[in-house]
């Protein structure tokens, strides 16, 4: 889309300084798993506008894997920065990132994804800024289940199609809560179906996971979808229209707000109904601000600071985006 043109330029240079006035005294890193995602970009172009806004200097590195994780932290603390704001690629990383961050004397805190130790648990001694996972979940499930009655469907003839990927915390939460809210509504149990993606959440592997589920369930009339984001839903509208399921006969609610844009703004609608568009803004500027305050005034932030959504559809996302400050 040309409104996001410019945001990235490339993954070969995975390495942005961002232009402040005059020299910084303070410098943070930046550092996200897919820097090629929207969402992540739109994480950087806020944590710039904060840099601009309270005088620091952004390094931004994608960091796709461990060992580049480590090299980024290394890279940043001999470029002069004092800490980092880090979605790392995999949660198992965290106590090598935090020894990392000790070696090089640097504040770090942890976003979008909460670091997990050694023994299985949430690392809560590390600063974090997350979603409400569940309650957005729920609030998908509580737009299924409104959309579905104001079809009028005979709930014996619907199936939930849930898009998992429980490898990751945050994306089960989400899952497992638009998963409650429907059953707490009304919806029966015995008709939530899972339908796993492996290794990434995009949209070729959520089709085929949704392709085998509407294999095995051929007699479901109706269809409901929710899944961990955008991509997961995209993924499963698309393998639904491929079985010939009619626009009317499914609607999905996706997760992020940002890579759904281009199916919203589709002449003819799909059963994509909406999503529940999170803040880029928040976890790109607001933990800048957080980390640069923390440096410079000594003000720690929270442990557990948590963000929620808002629901978008064809009918109000251009003006929430604009809003939001994600378009122009």
């Amino acid at each position: 889309m040309k409104r996001f043109r410019g945001l990235w330029h490339g993954l070969a240079a995975l390495m942005l300084f961002s232009s402040v006035a005059g020299a910084a005294d303070i410098v943070i890193g930046f550092l996200v798993k897919q820097p090629e995602e929207q969402w992540f970009q739109l994480e950087w172009k806020f944590a710039d506008m904060a840099g601009k806004d309270f005088g620091f200097e952004v390094i931004k590195i994608g960091v796709p894997d461990g060992e580049k994780t480590l090299a980024a932290i290394d890279n940043i603390a001999a470029n002069g920065a004092q800490g980092f704001v880090i979605c790392t690629p995999d949660v198992k990383l965290g106590p090598a990132i935090v020894a990392g961050a000790r070696a090089n004397n640097l504040k770090v805190l942890a976003v979008d994804d909460r670091f997990v130790g050694a023994d299985g648990k949430d690392m809560e001694s590390v600063h974090y800024l997350g979603i409400s996972a569940y309650k957005i979940g729920q609030e998908v499930g509580k737009t299924l289940m409104e959309q579905m009655a104001k079809r009028n469907w005979d709930i014996k003839d619907v199936g939930l199609c849930l898009v998992t990927f429980d490898e990751l915390p945050t994306i089960q939460d989400r899952t497992d809560g638009a998963r409650d809210m429907c059953i707490e509504m009304g919806f029966p149990e015995s008709q939530v179906y899972r339908a796993p993606v492996m290794q990434r959440m995009e949209i070729p592997t959520a089709l085929d996971a949704t392709n085998t589920l509407l294999t095995r369930y051929p007699n479901v009339k109706h269809w409901l979808i929710a899944g961990g984001n955008d991509s997961c839903v995209l993924g499963a509208v698309r393998a639904m229209e491929g079985r010939g399921i009619a626009v009317a006969d499914a609607i999905g609610v996706g997760i992020n707000g940002t890579d759904c844009v281009p199916e919203l703004e589709k002449a003819n609608p799909t059963s994509f109904y909406g999503s529940i568009l999170l803040s880029a803004r928040e976890h790109g500027y607001l933990t800048s601000e957080m980390m640069y305050k923390w440096i410079k005034d000594g003000v720690e932030p929270p442990l557990d600071t948590r963000t929620v959504g808002k629901l978008i559809t064809r009918d109000t996302f251009r003006r929430i985006l604009k809003d939001e400050g994600i378009t122009e």
